[in-house]
């Protein structure tokens, strides 16, 4: 797939603007000239000149094409295998999942769950991707317990195992 530069500049723009918006939320310190919305501040506006950038070289790109020689989305070859697009649908299916499921279910069901049925679907065999998946996840429940000490989801975990 094969996006217009004008498109993702359109994207990018509209992320800096909100990044800007929202950056000017923070809270000021008292006596000082600047505060922590400073930096995200700058970062939004070199996004934003970016995707300007890259709206006028999308724009530019289309005229000398001509605007039925060039679309705004050009898809590849991968698009044309239902299997293939079920595979690209699954990654955000997956997250979308763990957005809504993870305070209920719990981090380590879950994991193992996507992951299993991720890699199984990705082309792995069903007890490597059973094996894989449970070492992911415990992998990833010490490191962002122990080392970064961010606690992750228990959900039904946390009923079970007291």
């Amino acid at each position: 797939m094969q996006l217009n530069d004008a498109v993702s500049g359109l994207v990018l723009v509209i992320f800096a603007l909100a990044e800007i918006a929202y950056s000017t939320t923070f809270p000021a310190l008292h006596g000082q000239a600047y505060g922590p919305s400073l930096f995200p501040i700058l970062i939004g506006c070199g996004l934003l000149a970016c995707g300007l950038m890259l709206i006028a070289r999308g724009l530019r790109e289309r005229r000398t094409a001509g605007a039925e020689n060039a679309p705004w989305l050009r898809w590849g070859d991968w698009a044309q295998d239902p299997a293939t697009r079920i595979n690209m649908m699954l990654v955000p299916g997956a997250l979308i999942a763990y957005i809504l499921l993870s305070d209920f279910v719990g981090f380590i069901p879950l994991a193992i769950i996507l992951l299993s049925l991720l890699l199984y679907r990705l082309g792995s065999s069903l007890g490597a991707s059973l094996l894989y998946a449970v070492i992911v996840t415990i992998v990833l429940q010490l490191l962002f317990s122990r080392v970064l000490l961010v606690p992750l989801p228990e959900g039904i975990t946390s009923t079970l195992f007291r």
